[in-house]
């Protein structure tokens, strides 16, 4: 299974720049809001409890966190909902765009702007999302074969090691199980989260192309509806 390269290691770099900055305490409250509407005890909401444990990995403060869930409470504040929109980049790699807004005639222009101002273009639903498949991705910071054994009697579907690392990937439903399991095998577990994970990545072979791909993906991720971007380009 493959999906981690060159786009997911700049995200993590973007997103350590943007929590210095604050940028990253938007998104990650918008998606801790609307998780909370399922319900604001995390042990009872995985949803809620996956989306805390990002913002924790952001270095988010507990009072932001806290400000968050209570916004499902509050009938003043504005009505947040999760809407996914998908599009094609240069070269003809697939692009899947997670958002959180309280305004859809906002973000729509907002994200066919920046894909068709750098060489992309917004498609129609499914047209795209069928060349991907949700899974929970996990990364962990050791390696070795007695690590990848104990992650695959975790639960995990696969596993690899990359850059020093290890890729976890898990079904869907079973990524907050398997993380935990993970940490009580005391694992030391740098990020979990779902994913859009291509099926098939397309090789982007020329050093032109790939540029262009990375900036249609860097102009969307710098949107501030957007929570996360995918795509299938492999840019190794």
């Amino acid at each position: 299974m493959a999906g981690h390269n060159k786009w997911s290691k700049i995200k993590r770099d973007k997103g350590a720049n943007d929590a210095k900055r604050g940028a990253v305490f938007t998104k990650i409250g918008n998606q801790i809001a609307i998780a909370a509407r399922s319900g604001t005890d995390p042990d009872m909401n995985p949803a809620l409890a996956m989306a805390i444990e990002k913002a924790r990995q952001a270095n988010m403060p507990k009072d932001n966190i806290q400000r968050s869930i209570d916004r499902v409470a509050d009938k003043n504040a504005a009505a947040m909902e999760e809407v996914t929109y998908e599009g094609y980049g240069p070269g003809g790699v697939g692009i899947i765009v997670e958002t959180t807004t309280d305004n859809r005639n906002r973000t729509l222009p907002e994200v066919k702007t920046a894909l068709v101002k750098n060489g992309g273009r917004i498609a129609d639903a499914g047209s795209v999302m069928f060349q991907f498949t949700r899974k929970g991705v996990i990364r962990v910071a050791e390696t070795g074969e007695d690590v990848l054994l104990t992650i695959l009697d975790a639960g995990a579907e696969d596993a690899s090691e990359e850059d020093g690392e290890i890729i976890v990937y898990t079904d869907a439903k079973d990524l907050m199980k398997v993380r935990k399991a993970l940490v009580d095998a005391d694992l030391k577990v740098e990020e979990a989260e779902l994913q859009y994970v291509p099926n098939t990545p397309v090789e982007i072979s020329d050093e032109e192309t790939s540029e262009k791909v990375m900036k249609v993906l860097d102009a969307l991720d710098d949107l501030d509806d957007v929570v996360n971007v995918h795509t299938n380009a492999d840019l190794k």
